[in-house]
């Protein structure tokens, strides 16, 4: 991402969730922002960033509002038996797309265009798009319009030319551009430093950015998110006697999750009381009246984040991963790191995550850099932010980069440009992995 003027950076400063005008569309974990002279949309599909979101979500709306237009899975349906059957007030059709497809999704095959954070199915993924520039939503007319399309770190260059292809060839977008999820994220903090630890429904990124640029050689990427949790947390409660299927069940135990899961700030005291009292316990309704009790599940789901063998994954946990990542950097530029960590994504709402994460830090810190001196340790100075609103940061960083740039040409890449040099075009972004 090329640098912001100084000016720019000042209104990204001042330019806080509370005084965003009105305006932007976001497709939340992968890609987009469109605009016409007086108004820029923004576009962005990725794996759902919240924990009310099982699935990978698409949120759109326009450049410069606090909150999507639109949300709604990014999912594709197609029916197991040709019929002119109706859910509700919905006609089984031969292509079902979002919110129908959801709400029909057990007479459907469905399938998902994304995993771990990639577009799988292209097929799929125009259908996605069909739908949210079409009358269904966003009501667009491309050629009148500039995208926003955003990435995850470590994102296959092949698959940005490939976005870029379908927005020019196939839509006649006016003019695109691509950005890195983890610096919009960061903007919406008003910051242009700092770590981001991104965490959605199917992978976790850990993301530094320095000055608006993300540092690829440095960002680390785990695969444990929001659907390895939800599945550890099923095998838990089979062990407890509840026997819940993978599929069928799959959204009901998400909503548990949701409403009863927390990380443990001192993981051995938490299983003492798991143990030995009931004081953990708490009982969830589920959609057909029964109830169950769950106990120690409720933070022994979320602990995979910080002990990836729990789910036969090897590797480190997000906890020692961020702090590598930071140990990893230049030395002038740790103390930065370490006082601007910022939390995005569904997967980290979990109460209790921040403050995890920072004793974890410390005591890695206290380890590996003073030597155990824990009078040094006073002078060790990190910050974790956890907004209320990072379920939307992304698109929240999105909305304000395109108001900000929405009438700056040279900022995006246009259509003419694409035509003249095809893909190459697209090396003056950066952040791209060949």
């Amino acid at each position: 991402m090329p640098p912001l003027s100084n000016g720019h950076v000042s209104t990204l400063r001042k330019c806080r969730p509370s005084c965003w005008p009105q305006t932007f569309l976001n497709l939340s974990d992968n890609y987009g922002n469109c605009c016409t002279q007086t108004q820029c949309l923004f576009y962005s599909l990725s794996l759902s960033r919240s924990l009310s979101l099982p699935l990978q979500f698409v949120k759109c709306g326009f450049a410069g509002s606090n909150f999507p237009e639109h949300i709604f899975p990014a999912m594709v349906g197609r029916p197991l038996i040709r019929s002119n059957t109706k859910v509700g007030n919905i006609e089984i059709k031969d292509l079902m797309v979002g919110d129908e497809a959801s709400e029909c999704r057990s007479m459907l095959e469905v399938t998902y265009p994304m995993d771990n954070g990639m577009v799988r199915s292209w097929e799929d993924m125009i259908h996605i798009w069909d739908y949210t520039f079409g009358p269904g939503r966003l009501n667009v007319n491309p050629p009148d319009c500039k995208v926003l399309l955003t990435e995850p770190p470590m994102n296959p260059t092949k698959n940005r030319q490939k976005i870029a292809e379908v927005m020019f060839e196939t839509y006649g977008f006016h003019g695109i551009y691509v950005a890195i999820q983890a610096v919009l994220t960061l903007y919406a903090q008003g910051l242009l430093t700092g770590v981001v630890v991104d965490s959605g429904d199917g992978v976790t990124h850990i993301c530094p950015v320095y000055e608006g640029f993300s540092l690829p050689h440095l960002t680390r990427r785990l695969d444990i998110a929001g659907r390895d949790i939800t599945r550890y947390l099923i095998k838990l409660l089979l062990l407890r006697g509840y026997a819940f299927n993978h599929t069928a069940d799959f959204e009901t135990v998400r909503m548990l999750k949701e409403k009863l899961c927390y990380v443990g700030y001192n993981i051995e005291q938490e299983q003492r009381l798991a143990n030995e009292t009931t004081v953990l316990v708490e009982t969830f309704t589920l959609p057909d009246g029964r109830q169950v009790k769950v106990g120690g599940e409720r933070f022994g789901a979320p602990e995979a984040l910080f002990q990836p063998h729990l789910i036969n994954v090897e590797g480190a946990g997000v906890a020692e991963l961020l702090f590598n990542t930071i140990q990893a950097a230049d030395i002038d530029l740790r103390a930065d790191f370490y006082r601007h960590i910022v939390l995005s994504g569904g997967t980290t709402m979990y109460p209790g995550l921040p403050s995890r994460l920072e004793r974890e830090i410390k005591q890695l810190y206290l380890e590996h850099v003073l030597d155990g001196d824990t009078q040094k340790l006073s002078k060790f100075k990190i910050r974790i932010e956890d907004p209320p609103r990072r379920k939307h940061m992304v698109f929240m960083g999105g909305a304000v980069l395109a108001n900000i740039m929405k009438d700056k040409e040279s900022f995006w890449i246009s259509k003419e440009e694409y035509m003249e040099k095809g893909s190459k075009v697209l090396d003056k972004l950066a952040g791209g992995v060949k």
